[in-house]
């Protein structure tokens, strides 16, 4: 089988259920960022040293491609697997478990801190996006509960997490102060 199919050639791209699409429509640009999401996760995990904290994450990446096949499923059809709200109970557990270590927050936090940690902030505001982009589909078309849900919840654990690198690695968070007028 050819990497390539020239299918897109015309700027469409098919759904899945057969529908095609222009390459710039919502669910196009929805399940693109849900891509984007995986990807920055992706780099995190390349330098994530404990082994079932990569178990963790390589299960999120795992769950970003049943989300975004269920968002380039063709309206009106059953996607083959879909996001339940236990998804994003799981991952509330392991914001819980990230928390538990770190100090509370009591102001903002820029990111940054260890290599680990900045990757973490990427993939959030990446992930982010991704609510955007699925949000602003939901406006016009039938998009999951849970699969915004899992977004949301996914991006605040990914701000944990990077708390969490950094507090693991001896290194505190770098703290925003507002300027100070001259």
């Amino acid at each position: 089988m050819k990497l390539y199919t020239k299918t897109g050639d015309d700027g469409t791209t098919g759904l899945f259920g057969g529908a095609r699409v222009a390459k710039h429509d919502l669910r196009v640009a929805a399940y693109g960022e849900v891509d984007e999401t995986n990807a920055a996760i992706g780099l995190a995990v390349c330098v994530v040293p404990d082994e079932q904290f990569r178990g963790r994450l390589r299960m999120i990446q795992s769950d970003l491609f049943v989300l975004g096949a269920e968002l380039a499923t063709r309206e009106g059809d059953r996607p083959q697997h879909v996001v339940t709200p236990e998804h994003a109970a799981r991952l509330e557990q392991w914001i819980d478990d990230a928390g538990q270590e770190v100090p509370p927050l009591r102001q903002f936090v820029l990111p940054g801190g260890t290599e680990l940690a900045a990757r973490f902030h990427l993939a959030r505001t990446v992930c982010r996006r991704a609510e955007r982009a699925v949000t602003a589909l939901a406006a016009s078309q039938t998009v999951a509960p849970p699969i915004i849900i899992y977004l949301n919840r996914l991006s605040d654990l990914l701000f944990a997490l990077a708390r969490q690198a950094n507090h693991d690695a001896g290194v505190a968070d770098i703290l925003w102060s507002p300027p100070q007028p001259s």
